[in-house]
């Protein structure tokens, strides 16, 4: 096992390193990006109303932060796993949740902004790299799955 590690201590590294980087953004995310809610949500919101916001502001926010996260994340899963496919498909699966969530987020946010907790979740989805954490098991299950 130790041979395995020293053979792979670049992937490692690199692997440490997109980590990293990932906490740098949400260190830095006040600086960074427009996001009225994010003082909002730290707060007990259920009752409060939406806080005012500008409508393009916090697009291009929401969006830099979404690929910002997206890359990292896929250079992660492309150090992980070395794939092609599974690379062109996690660049995939970004690209259309990014569509489908900020579709939605504007939904809720323009037509039900009493439904606070469901803009908590999608916004949630938007801004932080969960989908690495679902897409990392899922992947490593596939690929062994495969060599069955």
């Amino acid at each position: 096992m130790l041979n395995k590690l020293l053979e792979n201590k670049f992937r490692i590294a690199f692997a440490v390193l997109i980590i990293c980087c990932f906490t740098v953004v949400r260190a830095f995310e006040k600086q960074l990006f427009y996001d009225p809610f994010l003082k909002y949500f730290e707060g007990d919101f259920k009752n409060l109303p939406v806080p005012d916001y500008n409508g393009f502001k916090l697009f291009l926010g929401i969006l830099f932060r979404y690929l910002l996260n997206a890359f990292l994340s896929v250079a992660l899963i492309e150090v992980l796993f070395r794939d092609k496919d599974i690379t062109r498909f996690s660049i995939f699966l970004y690209l259309f949740f990014l569509v489908l969530l900020s579709v939605l987020f504007y939904l809720v946010l323009l037509f039900f902004p009493e439904k606070n907790w469901l803009l908590f979740y999608v916004r949630r989805f938007l801004i932080q790299p969960i989908f690495v954490l679902l897409f990392i098991p899922a992947f490593y299950y596939q690929q062994q799955d495969s060599k069955k």
